[in-house]
């Protein structure tokens, strides 16, 4: 009882608490929620596993710069559109937004679907630019 009467080592309890249990927390959120993945994990599904990419971003954003090959359905389409991704159920799908938000949204809406292997792009197309990954262009991919 000593030691924890020692404001030093209360401290020290604290703060290992407090880290644990952010540390889970990060753990069941994964779980529950979008699951993100970055730059370079992406660019690995993309390569080896032949990943789709699905960018919920409105058309305007999406012509003005986009990943590689990437499909564009805008977030508010998606439930309208999902029988054209139905064929990539069975694929890895990255989807990518702006910045993840509307992408983690889009994750959650997808799982709800039935894809499997669905992962919101950590940071978004800002990320990809911001690691100096390659962009199309001008470039409407609409129909899934």
């Amino acid at each position: 009882m000593k030691f924890l009467s020692q404001p030093i080592n209360l401290a020290f309890i604290a703060t290992a608490l407090a880290s644990g249990s952010i540390l889970l927390y990060g753990t069941l959120a994964k779980r529950g929620g979008a699951r993100s993945v970055s730059t370079l994990e992406a660019t690995q599904m993309i390569n080896r596993n032949n990943a789709m990419v699905l960018d919920v971003r409105s058309a305007e954003e999406f012509t003005s710069g986009s990943i590689i090959n990437a499909r564009n359905v805008p977030l508010e389409a998606i439930k309208e559109r999902i029988a054209e991704l139905a064929r990539f159920k069975n694929r890895p799908l990255i989807v990518v937004c702006a910045s993840g938000q509307r992408g983690a949204r889009a994750v959650t809406q997808l799982i709800a679907e039935g894809f499997a292997e669905v992962f919101n792009l950590a940071g978004g197309l800002g990320a990809w630019k911001e690691a100096g990954l390659p962009l199309a262009k001008g470039v409407v991919k609409e129909k899934a």
